[in-house]
């Protein structure tokens, strides 16, 4: 009986030492803001499974969203595309409390991963009712003022904001964050080859403003 109750013991412990530096390695790692980054990612990285994985890297429409549907798909983004609102002529707190919503499932889901929400604010928080509403971008770059440009920046995002939308490419509050091609201006300059694959190469001994395609 002795022996018994002995080996029942050491299972016991080796079973809470498990746990116990189960927790431990929780709270050291990717939930630990003073781990380096590249230390917390390939932790979050090795936990996630690969339908976690395939929800972080989807993104959804806020009509379509839920708390729940967060939580149990481990969404990793929401969007207000054009007009998608949470009710006609919503307020900023109404706004706040949906976000704050979606936040919320997805703060409680296995891994606690917090959600990106974007919204269109291209020219001023537009989707928002009583929001600020400036030019399109076109209209700025033909007033050659960049600190006015600056200040309009800084004003809609100071108004995605205070709607607690926290996602404005080096800053993701910008609600367009996703459609830049990176926040290294080098890699910009090198992707616009795609103005040329739009528009068409101008062949040397063609007339100007003529479209081409591939080059015919």
């Amino acid at each position: 009986m002795a022996k018994i109750l002995s080996s029942l013991l050491v299972v016991v412990l080796l079973l809470l030492w498990g746990l116990a530096a189960a927790m431990g390695e929780s709270k050291e790692k990717y939930r630990d803001s003073k781990q380096p980054i590249r230390v917390r990612i390939r932790n979050l990285m090795r936990r996630m499974s690969m339908a976690e994985k395939i929800g972080q890297k989807t993104q959804i429409d806020r009509a379509t969203a839920t708390p729940n549907i967060m939580k149990k798909y481990c969404i990793g983004s929401v969007i207000s595309g054009g007009g998608s609102v949470p009710r006609l002529q919503a307020t900023a707190q109404q706004w706040i409390q949906m976000v704050n919503g979606f936040q919320h499932g997805s703060l409680s889901s296995r891994l606690g991963i917090p959600m990106m929400y974007g919204i269109d604010a291209i020219h001023g928080n537009n989707d928002v009712y009583k929001a600020t509403i400036f030019p399109h971008n076109v209209g700025l770059g033909a007033t050659r003022d960049p600190e006015l440009v600056r200040k309009i920046g800084a004003a809609t995002a100071l108004e995605v904001r205070a709607t607690g939308i926290t996602y404005v490419c080096r800053d993701p509050r910008w609600g367009q964050c996703y459609e830049s091609y990176s926040e290294d201006p080098e890699i910009v300059e090198v992707t616009t080859e795609i103005i040329p694959g739009l528009q068409g190469d101008i062949l040397a001994a063609s007339r100007k403003s003529v479209p081409y395609l591939a080059g015919k």
